[in-house]
């Protein structure tokens, strides 16, 4: 038997999904849910915008420096509770009897709104890089090119998060394939964007603007203190060096899950940090003008800041928009390939809290195909709520800025309730799997945890001012309400039924069904 499958039995459940995921295979899976471009592509322009390039570059090192505990955490964790459920399974087994129903029901629906509104980013960045694509294809802003507008926006954005639900209504080895292609896509297209740009750019900004240069732009964004600026400067950073728990999501389809998934998070956390960097590097150093970057009258509109560096960048050398396309597309394919990844890990999110009842109809939700074993209704009820989510982009200017908001706190927020109990709980009460931290568990559960509570909190900010409609960040509306009827809901009737996670094995004895 599989020291995965063993252990699974060992906490009450037996095997259903298929269990053939190679370390290899999930680490892909893992490396496309965090994604090289897909988080910084998006917010590089604001955060460049708040304190000039110095703070995002440097604020990118601290960001990963700190996310290694985070991550070194969720490792040990794993390596002990190698679940599908994974979070908010852990949350329940490690806060104890008493606390471990209402700390799993906390943490359960945070990572599921999380990750819910995570292919929600996904497909709205999709839709602004295939918006910039549209545009320099048939023309530019000045030249009478096709900007879409929001109804077409609208469609994109639900076009892609339709695909998605379909590739991954079909067996799991179809969706590990493709995310195999995923990883090689954006390895070596990495590789080509971060050493082509800076070579085939005409001039490059100095080091010294690149690692020292700070500017504030409160004409732009009504914010003048330099460490509120630098704060909202890091977002970007904070909201790309996540996600690596989808390796957990997988740790039922893994073989030697014990080991390979707490590999596979610590592995994609290294990848990205070193990737993430150099991205960041060369879109900064091939910037041409800075003030020309968030003109509306340039040729992408000042709506997408780094098709603006590309465009630039080859339209100077070679007087057309071909390459800077072709490099749009390897970021649009990263999209794609982030928002399958999501897609598949709130489906395993949904399928798991179902599977305990968690979920309203849940016997709706935790079916499995016959057939292809996969979670085919969770899929689909996943990509009905991220279509709700988009709908406002039709009337809203700040849905990106709050579906980021929305899914970094309540995806990051599900990390700090295991890691908090792992922290608090008796030493004696927790059985080490391969990945285990021994006596420095605590500062390092400490400091993940503070560093979670930190990064919650500077997404409720507002990030542009005077406050109007129009700029206002409805994150922390949207979550109160969300969450407040969560534990309305808890304390009125689900605590009454609610005790974390079901056992679905009645008899078990050395690892045997």
């Amino acid at each position: 038997m599989d020291s995965g499958e063993k252990r699974l039995n060992e906490l009450g459940y037996k095997q259903e999904l298929r269990r053939e995921m190679t370390l290899f295979k999930t680490l892909a899976i893992s490396f496309s849910t965090m994604t090289l471009f897909t988080g910084i592509t998006p917010l590089y322009g604001s955060s460049l915008l708040y304190a000039g390039p110095a703070t995002l570059v440097w604020g990118w090192i601290v960001v990963t420096f700190f996310t290694w505990f985070v991550g070194v955490a969720m490792a040990e964790i794993c390596s002990s509770f190698p679940t599908t459920g994974s979070l908010y399974f852990w949350a329940a087994h490690l806060a104890g009897p008493r606390w471990g129903p209402f700390a799993s029901w906390c943490c359960a629906w945070l990572e599921t709104i999380g990750l819910i509104a995570g292919i929600g980013t996904q497909a709205y960045a999709g839709s602004q890089t295939l918006q910039s694509i549209i545009l320099l294809c048939t023309g530019t802003n000045k030249d009478g090119g096709y900007y879409a507008p929001r109804w077409l926006f609208l469609c994109m954005y639900i076009g892609l998060t339709v695909i998605w639900a379909v590739l991954n209504t079909f067996a799991l080895e179809v969706i590990a394939f493709i995310d195999i292609i995923s990883i090689w896509w954006q390895v070596i297209g990495g590789l080509v964007i971060v050493i082509m740009l800076p070579l085939v750019a005409l001039t490059t900004q100095s080091a010294s603007y690149v690692f020292t240069h700070f500017e504030t732009a409160s004409e732009s964004t009504g914010i003048s203190n330099v460490v509120y600026a630098a704060i909202l400067s890091v977002l970007v950073s904070q909201y790309s060096l996540y996600g690596y728990d989808a390796a957990a999501h997988l740790t039922e389809e893994t073989k030697g899950a014990d080991k390979n998934g707490p590999i596979a998070i610590l592995s994609s956390i290294g990848i990205i940090s070193v990737f993430g960097w150099a991205y960041i590097l060369a879109l900064t150093f091939s910037i041409q003008d800075p003030s020309y970057l968030y003109d509306p009258t340039n040729e992408t509109a000042g709506a997408f800041v780094p098709a603006q560096i590309l465009y630039d960048a080859f339209h100077g050398r070679y007087n057309n928009a071909t390459g800077a396309i072709i490099l749009l597309f390897i970021i649009w394919g990263s999209f794609f390939f982030g928002g399958l990844s999501i897609t598949t890990s709130a489906a395993r999110v949904v399928y798991a809290l179902s599977r305990d009842e968690g979920i309203p109809f849940s016997s709706i939700w935790r079916k499995v195909h016959p057939k292809r074993k996969v979670p085919s209704n969770a899929v689909w009820l996943c990509a009905v709520i991220c279509i709700l989510l988009g709908l406002p982009i039709l009337k809203v200017n700040v849905v990106f800025t709050a579906i980021t908001s929305i899914c970094t706190i309540g995806w990051v927020g599900g990390y700090a309730v295991p890691i908090f109990a792992r922290m608090v709980m008796a030493e004696k009460n927790f059985k080490p799997g391969p990945f285990y931290l021994g006596k420095v568990r605590r500062p390092v559960c400490l400091v993940a945890f503070l560093w979670i509570c930190y990064t919650c909190s500077v997404f409720l900010l507002p990030t542009l001012y005077p406050i109007t409609w129009d700029t206002f960040n409805y994150a922390p509306v949207a979550l109160g309400v969300a969450l407040g009827l969560i534990m309305v809901w808890w304390i009125l009737d689900a605590r009454r039924w609610f005790k974390g996670p079901v056992r679905n094995i009645d008899d078990i004895q050395n690892g045997k069904v």
